[in-house]
């Protein structure tokens, strides 16, 4: 054994003490003002960015812009669907590389609030849980349930324990502070009464047990039961009270804007409103506040749910869904965690004293040993109001409030909004689309070899357990030759009942129509004239799903696909088809064949030349090839000359798209006064979703692989290749 010089010991004690710097042990507590981190309470501004909705490529930049705006943290749920696609078989890689996520909030020096769930909600395909949950025997989702609690638990043990091995909770040096079990319950716990009740109970005590280090919270849930902490989601929290007198107040989701569906209005929320909600929390003692979303992203793949939400989740969001900055939301929030941050002091040493400075105009002061900060809030919602506070006179807009942080000078307004507005462009690039071709999907074939074959009609998801949007149910129908249609009479209908999400009807191999569903109804029918002939006519229908449901009582047990076939106008009147014997075949011919993947993509004969891209057929898969553009701004597909369907970039599902026009009441637009979804929307009258973002990290240099499939029917050698940029011009209050 040998001795080791001083100087060699100097060395290896200050490595040590280097290589401990990111593993200072945290101790995260709270009391009724705030989270304690190791001792010291913190007013703490968080955002959500999820992180599947974006690349691996783009973490690092949205998180730094996060942290730029003025965040302490970022909130993520964990997707269970995503990490646990069938029993057992576990994928932490590419946008599913969660610890890889964490760490890079770590290296940015950010923390983290790690909501598990596992259910998420989050317009998320089947609201984040895995399919094949559904078919564990004897499983009800979300209530207190043996089969569930046992998977939930088995989930929630194996993130917790990831974290854990990883160093990841701040108890054990890592950036996690909070984390959520469950989400949004009280609505389900009310309308399930004591069984409600018991799995609430069961949850908190099973996620307590796990012993992170840190605190455990749940949002929507009244009576979360101690240690955890009941928090507020909602455009407004500022009328929350924690169940506790010794638990701070949280807002877990401070909605930045709405979410998309297709078919409806693009929602926004005005930043002068959502900062007057911010700081009506805070003023009323608020501890923590997390934008719901920060940066909202894509929904790649098939993860959207809904259904009908689209491939877009930018929920008007600060960093918008292509990572790029949105101007005055961004700046404005900026300058607002700014004015709290300089109120910290006294926000979290004492409470407020409340004083009226007129109808409805208040002061909310804390001082404390020296430190003052106060918030004038003027609640009108038309008139601008002058009121004298510590005898001096202060101006306020509509609908808004100053800060003092000393009590003095108003360094913020929340309707006062001094940054310039971005405006964003979508620009052609230099890329073009060559050598276009196409494969049909084959309907004369179906039912032909189809492996499920069953009297009457099939619940859809119980037949495709989601591997594919589409599920084809055939028959086939006998028409007399003394029909008096085919002499000349009126042409037989169709009615075909579904329970979601769209339908396309094909008669004799030829297209005969399409009906949709919307996310508010069940349920919707197809009714149309069919071309029927003497003998045997094949009749193949295609129910479309899109996504699954997300959030609603026992959402498992809504059903899907087809509920009713009948003919309509024949000499015996109504024929009741649903009883028939029907075939079933799951996904589409291009899916089973992978058409959609470089390798896949030889399996077929394609059609050559510029006439089959135009042919408008439905049912039809094409393919082109582009190379990268130059350049570093981010790309998006412009498939306005499509119908709908999904799109792929070199095997990767960019998404599903759908031309689908925008309804709702669109224009009318003032900050002030109570948001709601339905104030503020555009995209009236245009395509709900025009674009789709195409992660550069996707590409190649040369010869990347798009490939389309087209349900309806459009013009593909117009999809074109753009790049989204952002101009900056003066922002002037109104």
């Amino acid at each position: 054994m040998e001795t080791i010089s001083v100087p060699k010991f100097i060395f290896f004690f200050i490595t040590a003490m280097f290589m401990s710097i990111n593993l200072i042990h945290c101790t995260i507590t709270y009391d009724k003002k705030s989270i304690v981190i190791n001792g010291q309470r913190r007013i703490l501004i968080s955002g959500s960015i999820h992180y599947p909705r974006s690349t691996p490529d783009m973490w690092e930049s949205l998180i730094k812009k996060a942290k730029n705006g003025g965040l302490d943290v970022i909130d993520t749920y964990v997707f269970w669907n995503g990490h646990e696609p069938s029993p057992g078989n576990y994928n932490f890689e590419g946008r599913y590389d969660l610890v890889r996520f964490i760490k890079t909030v770590q290296k940015m020096g950010l923390y983290v609030h790690l909501r598990i769930g596992p259910y998420v909600c989050a317009e998320w395909n089947f609201g984040g849980f895995p399919v094949w949950l559904k078919y564990v025997p004897g499983i009800s989702f979300r209530t207190d349930n043996e089969p569930f609690k046992r998977a939930m638990q088995g989930f929630t043990e194996k993130i917790v324990q990831m974290m854990k091995n990883e160093k990841l909770f701040a108890s054990h040096g890592g950036p996690i502070i909070l984390s959520q079990i469950e989400n949004e319950y009280g609505p389900e716990s009310k309308a399930l009464g004591a069984a409600g009740h018991g799995y609430v109970n069961w949850a908190a005590k099973m996620a307590v047990g796990l012993d992170t280090g840190v605190p455990w919270v749940m949002c929507k849930e009244d009576d979360a039961p101690d240690p955890v902490i009941n928090t507020c989601n909602g455009f407004y929290c500022d009328a929350f009270s924690p169940n506790k007198p010794y638990k701070p107040m949280l807002w877990t989701e401070a909605w930045s804007g709405w979410f998309t569906e297709f078919g409806g209005p693009i929602h926004r929320r005005p930043v002068q409103d959502l900062a007057f909600a911010v700081a009506r929390f805070i003023q009323k003692g608020g501890a923590f506040i997390n934008y719901y979303m920060y940066h909202g992203g894509t929904n790649f793949g098939r993860t959207a749910g809904g259904p009908f939400i689209t491939t877009s989740y930018d929920y008007d969001a600060p960093i918008d869904e292509y990572g790029l900055i949105r101007q005055p939301k961004y700046g404005h929030l900026k300058e607002l965690h700014k004015a709290i941050k300089l109120c910290e002091h006294a926000l979290v040493s004492s409470d407020p004293t409340v004083t009226s400075l007129g109808t409805f105009q208040q002061a909310h002061v804390f001082s404390s040993k020296g430190s003052c900060a106060a918030f004038l809030s003027n609640y009108d919602m038309k008139s601008a109001a002058s009121v004298i506070f510590n005898n001096r006179h202060y101006k306020l807009p509509p609908w808004s409030i100053s800060i003092l942080p000393d009590c003095r000078n108003a360094v913020f307004n929340t309707a006062k909004v001094g940054v310039k507005t971005s405006h964003t462009k979508m620009s052609p690039t230099n890329s073009k689309m060559f050598s276009w071709e196409t494969y049909d999907e084959d309907i004369s074939s179906l039912g032909e070899s189809s492996r499920i074959t069953a009297r009457g009609l099939l619940e859809q998801m119980n037949v495709t357990r989601d591997t594919s949007d589409y599920l084809w149910y055939t028959t086939s129908i006998d028409i007399s030759p003394s029909e008096s249609f085919l002499r000349g009479g009126k042409k037989p209908t169709l009615n075909v009942d579904s329970a979601g999400h769209a339908l396309h009807v094909f008669i004799n191999g030829q297209f005969s129509g399409s009906a949709f569903g919307t996310r508010k109804d069940r349920g919707f029918t197809f009714t149309g004239p069919v071309n029927l002939h003497a003998g045997a006519n094949h009749i193949a229908l295609v129910s479309v799903a899109v996504g699954l449901p997300n959030v609603g009582l026992h959402f498992e047990t809504w059903k899907t696909g087809i509920v009713g076939v009948y003919s309509n106008g024949l000499d015996k009147g109504k024929k009741d088809l649903s009883s028939h014997k029907w075939s079933y075949q799951v996904g589409l011919k291009g899916e089973a064949m992978y058409l959609a993947s470089p390798e896949g993509v030889s399996s077929v004969e394609w059609i050559q030349g510029s006439l089959a891209t135009q042919s408008r057929q439905s049912m039809t898969w094409y393919k082109a090839y582009f190379d990268a553009p130059t350049g570093n701004e981010p790309l998006a597909l412009d498939m306005r000359s499509m119908g709908k369907g999904q799109v792929w970039i070199n095997g990767q599902s960019v998404g599903r798209y759908w031309m689908a026009y925008g309804n709702g009441e669109c224009g009318k637009c003032s900050y002030s006064g109570t948001y709601r979804p339905t104030k503020c929307q555009s995209g009236c009258g245009h395509p709900t979703q025009r674009w789709y973002h195409v992660p550069r990290s996707w590409l190649k240099p040369k010869q990347n692989l798009l490939v389309v499939f087209e349900e309806l029917g459009g013009d593909a050698s117009k999809i074109s290749l753009v790049r989204r940029s952002v101009l900056n011009r003066h922002h002037h209050n109104k």
